[in-house]
């Protein structure tokens, strides 16, 4: 991740961090004075958005950092611990909901509630502002390659989602119905569970050396085979390290080449694969001879 990206990174962050301490308090204030309980866990589920980007302000920051003697291929993992965190955190905060609307519906007991109207103002306004940070982080997570941020636009999704539980659950206890937020809580608890698992999954894969996609092995394998000298490829291993790509590459040349051409092209390969592969941070390129010419020399 370039100093750039890491900029970028954390000016969409400390916007996020910022909007969200505002929404918390704009919330807890409403929700307080019109006794409503789903929007003071609305507040709650905000306050911890606001939490978790500063996590992945910190994880995003240490990522970028250059390799050292402790850490000689990078920090990029880094980044990945922050998702894990947050998965863990969205999971919690999806559990909680979901035992307090299940509460709620199994007691029957629900606090009738004041300023319904200011209240739905503020719920609304609030979806509205999660929407959007939503779609903003996302796209600089897109354009820089980072899975914590794109996890953090996935967590600004949840809660504009369970934002949408409070704003239901106070429309119903104006119309008679204040069941309806104990029943919006249950659905948000499955939205944010899912978004929990599918960041987790995404941030393990990532940490456990799993390979690339087939796609992209596949455009790595046409980005090989047009490279001058390479008659062939023996083998490509690809693993994921945080959001990046390490790759071996085992090519076929000449095998009467010399030691100084075989190299060459090995280094045209490398450099062509990390020129066309943004994600690659390395590939290590290792020159076979053709099979067909060890098959002759070996009869000879």
């Amino acid at each position: 991740m370039t100093r750039e990206d890491i900029k970028l990174a954390n000016k969409v962050e400390i916007r996020t961090v910022v909007i969200n301490f505002i929404l918390t308090a704009v919330q807890i204030v409403i929700g307080i004075l019109a006794g409503s309980a789903a929007l003071v866990s609305s507040a709650i589920h905000t306050l911890s958005d606001g939490a978790t980007t500063i996590i992945v302000i910190i994880g995003v920051n240490v990522a970028g950092k250059k390799s050292d003697k402790s850490h000689q291929y990078g920090h990029e993992r880094f980044e990945s611990v922050a998702s894990l965190i947050m998965a863990m955190i969205l999971a919690i905060v999806g559990i909680g909901i979901g035992y307090g609307a299940v509460k709620d519906i199994i007691g029957g007991e629900y606090e009738p509630m004041s300023m319904e109207v200011a209240a739905l103002i503020i719920a609304g306004l609030t979806i509205a502002a999660k929407e959007w940070m939503f779609w903003y982080t996302r796209a600089a997570a897109k354009k820089i390659n980072s899975g914590a941020l794109m996890a953090d636009a996935w967590h600004s999704r949840s809660d504009a989602l369970a934002t949408t539980g409070a704003f239901l659950g106070i429309l119903g206890a104006k119309m008679g119905f204040p069941v309806l937020d104990s029943v919006a809580g249950l659905i948000i608890c499955a939205f944010i569970i899912k978004t929990a698992f599918d960041i987790f999954k995404d941030a393990t894969n990532q940490m456990v050396d799993k390979a690339c996609d087939p796609k992209t092995l596949e455009e790595l394998e046409a980005v090989i085979s047009k490279q001058d000298g390479v008659m062939g490829i023996d083998e490509i291993k690809t693993r994921m390290f945080g959001s990046k790509i390490f790759a071996d590459i085992e090519i076929a040349a000449n095998g009467e080449l010399t030691l100084h051409e075989a190299h060459k092209i090995a280094e045209n390969v490398h450099d062509a694969v990390e020129a066309a592969f943004p994600k690659v941070k390395h590939c290590m390129v290792h020159v076979n001879p053709a099979k067909n010419q060890t098959d002759e020399q070996e009869q000879q």
